[in-house]
């Protein structure tokens, strides 16, 4: 895939080193707040608010505010300054292609979607915290509805390629492209209607249809494929090869004989391997958006 020199899209929150928390600086507990009060009313402490007060003066801020930007509004003491996240050069590379692609997202679905709300991709390690809940890199890629957002940590594109044998860019790109689809079917109403439906179905039924989400998630990315390579020629030989593998390696049916040497169909909840391919290619065969309709489809 040709994606280097290309825009990188800023709606990108890199959380990567933080706590699941996902908020910008560490902070010391209420435990802290006594030594604190009586670290102020010490000579460092009548210091730090001689220095408060000249800021205030010089800038015309209200001392309070200054005072409660070093102090947290939850009570916590904000640290001066955090350490910068510095991942390895292989990962770095990584964090610039998942916004390149994610840029070819957003050209695409301006393009194909009227008032098109761009989805802000959430870089992190080890776990993280959204709106949907806490989630851990073991949980893999996903996207959130409650906050429009998707949730990537980068070592996944690792065990593509050591553990699911899913190696290469398009792959990689085809992870990220079919969360955006997520984002699409939220933005269509897809997915709460699918999700409305947890209350009347039994577990089997429920399965069937999360299955046709994300089936439909498939076809749109195939759907980004197929425009943003008649936008931008970015395709290299093999490429469309490497995100067929890629869907092909994260088949209910594929996992599920790799964990439990067994295949229970009524528990698949993203589609066997074949599906998954087969709503791709659709996708990228056809780049019309009218030939998705999974959830009415005579086969899946």
């Amino acid at each position: 895939m040709k994606w280097k020199g290309r825009r990188k899209s800023s709606n990108v929150d890199d959380r990567r080193g933080q706590s699941a928390g996902g908020f910008g600086g560490r902070g010391i507990s209420s435990m802290l707040i006594g030594p604190l009060i009586k670290l102020l009313f010490s000579k460092v402490g009548l210091i730090l608010i001689g220095g408060f007060l000249l800021i205030s003066w010089l800038t015309g801020t209200n001392p309070l505010n200054l005072l409660q930007n070093f102090i947290g509004g939850n009570g916590m003491v904000n640290e001066v300054a955090t350490e910068v996240y510095q991942g390895t050069p292989e990962e770095e590379e990584l964090a610039e292609f998942s916004k390149v692609v994610l840029a070819d997202t957003e050209d695409v679905w301006n393009q194909l979607m009227e008032n098109y709300r761009e989805p802000t991709m959430v870089l992190f390690t080890g776990q993280v915290k959204s709106a949907c809940g806490f989630a851990s890199s073991a949980s893999g890629p996903f996207y959130c509805s409650a906050d429009e957002q998707l949730y990537l940590d980068l070592s996944f594109y690792r065990d593509m390629k050591d553990q699911l044998n899913a190696p290469g860019d398009f792959a990689q790109a085809y992870v990220i492209a079919h969360e955006v689809g997520h984002h699409v079917q939220h933005l269509l109403g897809i997915t709460e209607e699918v999700h409305g439906l947890r209350s009347q179905l039994n577990d089997a039924e429920y399965n069937k249809m999360s299955v046709k989400l994300e089936l439909q998630a498939d076809f749109l990315a195939g759907i980004w494929a197929h425009h943003t390579q008649k936008m931008k020629n970015i395709l290299d030989e093999g490429d469309i090869e490497e995100a067929l593998n890629a869907a092909n390696a994260i088949g209910d049916d594929r996992l599920q004989k790799q964990a439990q040497g067994r295949v229970v169909p009524d528990s698949f909840t993203h589609g066997t391997s074949a599906q998954r391919m087969r709503w791709f290619k659709r996708g990228f065969d056809t780049g019309d958006l009218s030939q998705g309709d999974t959830f009415n489809a005579e086969k899946l």
